[in-house]
């Protein structure tokens, strides 16, 4: 009879978020966060923050400081949407059109998916009128129109832009890195179709820390004082990311799908964290709950942390943080 060595057992995340229903705990959201003190230490950590992940849309920022590095001359709105998930609003679309057309290029120069506008109000507006998924109305068109614009500025193949061999890619692996402070564990396809890189949350938190302290002028800094200025374009106006950096004069915040946000406060302190299954519902709750604990409130927090739960159409629960 052969003996053989039973594996390890893998403890579960943290509990982040829980969902009840009626006063009945009926679900838990798992994950892992971290927050950065105003020095850039570790101020907290639960779970484990120095796992890798893929930042998704979180990324965008530095995607965007790699294309002002590389040349592209972007300002105010243009270069908040160059960092947006945008909702599909008609602001936004126009915006995006305009960068297009002031590059030379047209909409069927995007490689982004077809889609649909990413708010589900914006979605049923542009359905009823007869709209269809495009590549325009895809969330990362602003983020694409650019890359494609500084491909135009340098002579680069823009046919290839997307490619993790692409210079652009290349400098966005760079800008990642010394953003963040480690290495790019791992390369993948975001689903805007850009290449995706992997770091952790605690670089993540750390990256978001240096584009609100880096030196005016600078690319990072750049991109951030137009996120500020300019939310509605990074996100929309129903949106999470929106509200706090109106509301919250100073603050840097991106939510990326998968359930990521990253936020970095005027001070200097920084947090993220990762819902462990993607359910971008508890975002609000956990983002509330951990500003609460850095002693940010107010309306607007509030306003973000509410998830309510219906049945039938009556509000019955929520869910709520677990911090």
């Amino acid at each position: 009879m052969s003996s053989s060595t039973a594996a390890p057992a893998i403890s579960p995340s943290p509990v982040l978020a829980e969902v009840v229903r009626s006063g009945f705990v009926e679900g838990h959201h798992r994950g892992s966060l971290v927050v950065l003190a105003a020095d850039g230490s570790v101020d907290l950590a639960i779970g484990d923050p120095h796992a890798p992940v893929f930042p998704r849309s979180s990324n965008k920022p530095m995607q965007a400081a790699a294309v002002l590095r590389a040349g592209l001359e972007l300002s105010g709105e243009r270069l908040a949407l160059s960092a947006a998930s945008h909702s599909g609003e008609p602001f936004h679309l126009d915006l995006v059109r305009k960068m297009l057309a002031e590059a030379g290029l047209t909409e069927s120069d995007l490689q982004t998916p077809p889609d649909l506008p990413l708010d589900p109000v914006e979605a049923e507006a542009y359905l009823a009128a007869g709209g269809v998924r495009e590549r325009l109305t895809m969330n990362c068109s602003g983020k694409h129109a650019a890359m494609l614009a500084v491909c135009a500025v340098n002579g680069w193949d823009a046919e290839t832009y997307l490619h993790a061999s692409h210079p652009l890619q290349q400098l966005v692996l760079k800008v990642v890195e010394e953003a963040s402070g480690e290495r790019v564990t791992a390369v993948g396809t975001d689903g805007c179709g850009a290449p995706l890189m992997a770091i952790s949350l605690t670089g993540l938190a750390r990256a978001f820390r240096h584009f609100v302290v880096a030196e005016p002028g600078t690319a990072e800094r750049r991109v951030a004082d137009a996120m500020r200025a300019h939310p509605e374009y990074v996100a929309g106006t129903r949106r999470p990311d929106t509200w706090l950096m109106r509301e919250v004069p100073g603050t840097l915040s991106k939510m990326g799908a998968e359930a990521v946000q990253a936020v970095a406060l005027p001070d200097g302190r920084a947090l993220a964290f990762k819902i462990d299954d993607g359910a971008t519902r508890a975002l609000g709750p956990v983002l509330a709950g951990v500003l609460r604990k850095l002693g940010v409130d107010g309306p607007v927090v509030d306003r973000i942390g509410r998830s309510p739960l219906m049945g039938g159409a009556a509000e019955v629960g929520e869910i709520r943080a677990a911090l």
